[in-house]
């Protein structure tokens, strides 16, 4: 029955980040975003909503290590294997934004959240800088997209005429939005319960299984979205619903957690220790490999699939105190770290040096 109630659970959140983001985009769109500031933002945040819901419910519970593990697992998850699995259908091209704000901007609330976690808690206060921050953050992009979007109407007005705005369908909209928010507050609560029944029961810690079993099913709505897009060749919501998402996670899911947890979200110090390096760790990674062009290839994310395993695997014989852990860790910190620094090296020089050549000929 366990098995059954968790399994419904993801299946409800799915279904409700579904029908919450097809009603959130509509919205947008009735009010003029354009497309990529609401796969930042409505799509992102939306898909992102089985995670905030999960995380607000174990934060509320004292439950802090499946609130923390559900952000920093979802992240990594994320970026290695949404991220690579998308890539590997077909090569993602990132935008100027994206590369220049959006993913800096990641990498920055990542060595922020580890900051504010290195007194190992993330306090009340800090959970209201961490969403202040969202907010601003937000703000910021429905004010370049408005501005985008005003532009793009008054050019069509010109030709085409005014453009009405259907109550009817703004209606129909936030119903879409209230339902598909009460499915995922059903299936949070059961993913939650049974994610920490079965954690007792299988002797393993709410945190592994926070990093896993909840992390990878809370994004299965980004899953879709994000390989849905690459299919479609709609590569730059592919990318920036991940980035949008990592970064809500950080802000408004942790910093919400923070707020309304009894004391806070205590942070252990594996998670300080490991699993956060490894999430900015993670995040840094794109940077060279967006700046290849702008764009993710097929090996590229195959190499980021393959590590995500590589870190299942790690967790898994960590949790288990599987005596291989030693020689795996001596494989990927000697042999399979080196390789990929080599051959993103080798990735950055074959993009840069044809580049500084042409300039050389433009000159002379």
């Amino acid at each position: 029955m366990t098995l059954f109630w968790l399994l419904t659970g993801l299946i409800t959140l799915t279904i409700g980040a579904e029908v919450m983001v097809r009603g959130a985009s509509q919205l947008a769109r009735a009010v003029g975003l354009p497309s990529l500031i609401i796969g930042l933002t409505v799509v992102a945040y939306g898909t992102s909503a089985p995670e905030f819901a999960v995380s607000l419910k174990a934060g509320w519970m004292d439950q802090a290590d499946i609130a923390l593990g559900n952000v920093v697992g979802s992240n990594t998850f994320n970026v290695l294997f949404i991220l690579g699995i998308s890539a590997l259908i077909a090569p993602l091209i990132a935008s100027k934004q994206l590369i220049r704000l959006d993913v800096p901007v990641m990498i920055g609330v990542s060595l922020l959240a580890w900051a504010l976690a290195a007194n190992g808690a993330i306090s009340r206060w800090e959970g209201v800088l961490l969403c202040t921050g969202l907010i601003g953050y937000t703000a910021w992009l429905i004010r370049v997209g408005r501005k985008q979007s005003r532009l793009e109407t008054e050019a069509s007005q010109e030709v085409a005429g005014p453009v009405e705005t259907k109550p009817t369908g703004l209606l129909v909209s936030g119903l879409l939005v209230l339902v598909g928010l009460g499915l995922l507050v059903m299936g949070a609560r059961w993913l939650v319960d049974s994610a920490v029944t079965l954690a007792q029961a299988w002797g393993v810690s709410d945190l592994l299984i926070g990093l896993t079993i909840v992390a990878a099913g809370t994004s299965l709505p980004e899953v879709a979205t994000s390989v849905v897009a690459s299919i479609r060749g709609q590569r730059d919501i592919a990318i920036g619903n991940v980035v949008g998402s990592n970064i809500f996670n950080l802000l408004g899911v942790l910093g919400a957690s923070a707020i309304i947890a009894p004391d806070g979200v205590a942070v252990s110090g594996s998670v300080l220790r490991f699993d956060l390096p490894i999430l900015i760790a993670v995040a840094i990674a794109c940077l060279p490999i967006f700046f290849t062009g702008g764009r993710i290839n097929r090996w590229e994310g195959g190499v980021f699939l393959a590590y995500y395993f590589a870190y299942l695997l790690f967790l898994i014989l960590a949790a288990t105190g599987h005596p291989a852990l030693q020689s795996f860790s001596s494989v990927m910190t000697w042999f399979v770290l080196p390789l990929t620094v080599l051959g993103v090296g080798v990735s950055l020089y074959t993009t840069w040096r044809p580049s500084r050549l042409s300039s050389r000929g433009a000159r002379s």
